[in-house]
Order: structure tokens, then C-alpha cells, then sequence
């Protein structure tokens, strides 16, 4: 399927294979055990937000972009925790009327912001409380504590949990075990304090993909494993349900990008390609020294050479690899890199250079492709220039 598409590419493109996706999502859902539940957070790749199974209980929003994304495509906004650091009180009566699922608070403020929005609404509704662990995201414990202790002047929120997430791409599941067990000590002591009884605990693993190893999916599986069967034994006690976006989509997405010019500088075989590093973003790829996998369709020869792929954008900084061996480069060919499900699409400095966005295709699960969107060009935009 991907040979088809890059050979009629029109620039560069992302494909997003929902096949590979869900089997990932039920790799992951197979590890852990029944009860607990699954979220995506779209954050990683909201053009996904449409084709998320029933097998992942919720989808995790964080600003109003993504919670019109959802309503956009279709999906049940009931299956909705509407996260993020920054609500409104726009964002939080929009929510409302949305009827999401779950509301988390980051702060006093959100909690206030929730409660006046639903008791005029006449609704009392789920709220989890997110606990900082030492940044900008979520409450200090004292902020939670004081929330639940005056749980009774919040007419409008039901205070069922906690949400709890640190960070990505850990790579010990060392510090998912003791993240968890500090987590389950504050429980307890706001049950034994407060008498709260938790049924929500969102948690984050950040669960560690390799990018660049030839045994990546082998090592994506061990670290499962690990991480799986320190969820599993907290599940025993708490009633947790896991957040995950980048260990879900990240392999089903490939960049194709199309090689427009070959060089040799000093011994150095350089190809410029029509996308580059505002398009692709790998997580722990430092100078573009780690080499991720690439395919090469529409060779144009069948010999091995050593290149430095570079984009289109100028800069020095735009070098996706420093040095791989590839068989087949030259002009017209195109490169197919592997592994960006997650983040790529959106978190990248995209716009560097005024360069068209790539176009997205979709191949659904009965193989179909289905285009998500064109290319877009910068210069279709109509933009007032004061003389």
C-alpha cells in the first residue's frame, strides 16, 4: 500500500496505517488485566481521533482544538476526559454542554471554573484531580487535600479520582514502580484522612518506544512486559486506568518524502529532500546521529551508498540523518521513514520556512486509502500585508 502512494506522491505526505494501530492498542490491552481501563490522549495524533476502537475506554482531550476535533469526527463525547493546563471558562462551559465523560482539574481554580459551570448547568459531574509531581502540570498535595476536604461546597462535582502523569519515553521501569507506589501512598492517606474512596485513577506510564534499533519491536515488547506487570499488581488494589498516546501510535505512521537533489561535497553524498526536521521528530534524535529505519521506493539504481539526508529548509539544522547507508537513492526517489504515529504530525515546528504541510492519508482497516487531508500551501492563504 505504501509503495502505491509514494508512487503517485504529490510532496510530502504522512500514512497512517489503522490496522497497525489497533493491533498495537491490542497488544497493550492484552498485557493488562480485566478492569483496567485504556485511554489514548489525541494529543499524540489527532488525525487518529476517528478511527480509536471501543477496546480504549476514553480519549483524553487537552484544549479546545482536540475537543472540536472529537465533536468534528463523530465520536461519543461521553468517552471524553477533557484535560490540559489552561481552561477557561469559554473552554470549561463548552465542555459542559458536550456532556464529556470526566473533568480533571490542574487547579483550584479549574475546580471552581467546573463546579459554577455545572451547578448552573444543574449537572453534578466526574472530576479527577491531578497531582503535580514537581512542574507546572496539576496540584501540590495540599491543594488536593484541601479540594477533598471541602468536598461538600462543590455542589457540582463528583470527586472520583486522581490523574497522575510525569513525563515520556521512560526508559527503567523503576520509575513507573516507585511513580505508582507514591502514588498509592497518597491515596491511602486521603482515604484514611478524608474517608475518600477513589474509583478513577488515571495514571501515565510514559512507556519508553524504541526508535532506531533494528529489535525495536522486541525491545517495545519487554518494556511492556515490565511496565504491565507493575500496572497489574497496583491493580489489585486501585482502580486505575492507563493514559497512553506515543506508545500507541507510534507505529503506525510513516513520512514519505521525495529526494529533489543529490550532491557529493568533500566525499559526502548529501540528498535533499522536499520535507525535513519541521516534519519529522523523533523523540531522543540528537543532530540527527541515530539513524531511524528507512525505505527507499522508486530507487533508481540498485546500489548501496552512504548519505546525509537533509530537507528543505535553511538551515544547517535541517539534517534528518547524519549518515545512513540507503540502496537505490537518487533524484525521484522517495524515502519512507518509519515510526511517526506519534507526534510528528503536530508537534514539529511546521510552518519554519512557510513550507506546504504534508498531506495525510489514512488507510482504514479494510485497506482503503483515504485522504485526510491535501497538501497545504502557504501561498493559497490570504494574508494582509500593510504597505
Amino acid at each position: 500500500m505504501l509503495k502505491e502512494i509514494a508512487g503517485s506522491l504529490k510532496g510530502p505526505s504522512y500514512v497512517l496505517d489503522v490496522n497497525r494501530f489497533n493491533k498495537r492498542i491490542d497488544m497493550v490491552r492484552n498485557k493488562l488485566s480485566d478492569g483496567i481501563g485504556l485511554v489514548f490522549s489525541i494529543k499524540a495524533n489527532p488525525f487518529l481521533t476517528k478511527y480509536i476502537p471501543d477496546t480504549l475506554k476514553y480519549i483524553e482531550v487537552c484544549s479546545p482544538g482536540e475537543l472540536t476535533i472529537c465533536e468534528k469526527s463523530g465520536v461519543d463525547l461521553s468517552r471524553v476526559i477533557f484535560s490540559g493546563v489552561n481552561k477557561t471558562k469559554e473552554d470549561v462551559d463548552r465542555a459542559m454542554d458536550d456532556n464529556v465523560g470526566i473533568f480533571t482539574a490542574e487547579s483550584i481554580k479549574h475546580a471552581n471554573l467546573i463546579n459554577e459551570a455545572a451547578v448552573k448547568a444543574g449537572k453534578v459531574v466526574p472530576i479527577i484531580l491531578r497531582l503535580s509531581c514537581g512542574n507546572q502540570f496539576g496540584m501540590d498535595k495540599k491543594d488536593i487535600c484541601k479540594i477533598i476536604e471541602n468536598a461538600t461546597d462543590y455542589k457540582g462535582l463528583d470527586i472520583i479520582g486522581l490523574h497522575m502523569y510525569t513525563g515520556t519515553q521512560k526508559k527503567k521501569s523503576s520509575i513507573i514502580e516507585k511513580e505508582l507506589g507514591t502514588l498509592g501512598e497518597f491515596i491511602d492517606e486521603l482515604k484514611e484522612k478524608y474517608g475518600f474512596n477513589a474509583s478513577h485513577i488515571e495514571y501515565g506510564p510514559g512507556i519508553a518506544t524504541d526508535y532506531f534499533s533494528e529489535d525495536s519491536e522486541e525491545k517495545d515488547i519487554a518494556m511492556l512486559d515490565e511496565v504491565s506487570s507493575i500496572i497489574n499488581e497496583f491493580a489489585k488494589k486501585y482502580p486505575v486506568t492507563i493514559e497512553m498516546g506515543r506508545f500507541l501510535a507510534c507505529t503506525c505512521g510513516t513520512y514519505l518524502t521525495t529526494v529533489m537533489d543529490t550532491k557529493l561535497i568533500e566525499d559526502i553524498n548529501y540528498c535533499i529532500c522536499d520535507g525535513g526536521v519541521h516534519q519529522v521528530k523523533y523523540f531522543g534524535q540528537t543532530m540527527a546521529m541515530q539513524v531511524p529505519h528507512i525505505d527507499v521506493f522508486k530507487p533508481v539504481d540498485d546500489v548501496d551508498r552512504d548519505w546525509s539526508v537533509c530537507g528543505s529548509l535553511c538551515t544547517t539544522a535541517d539534517v534528518l540523518v547524519r549518515k545512513c547507508t540507503l540502496k537505490g537513492v537518487g533524484e525521484g526517489s522517495v524515502l519512507a521513514f518509519d515510526k511517526v504515529g506519534a507526534y510528528s504530525i503536530c508537534e514539529g515546528i511546521a510552518l519554519f520556512l512557510s513550507r506546504e504541510l504534508p498531506a495525510v492519508y489514512i488507510i482504514d482497516k479494510d485497506n482503503n486509502v483515504i485522504e485526510a487531508r491535501d497538501i497545504i500551501y502557504i501561498s493559497n492563504y490570504n494574508m494582509e500585508v500593510d504597505r
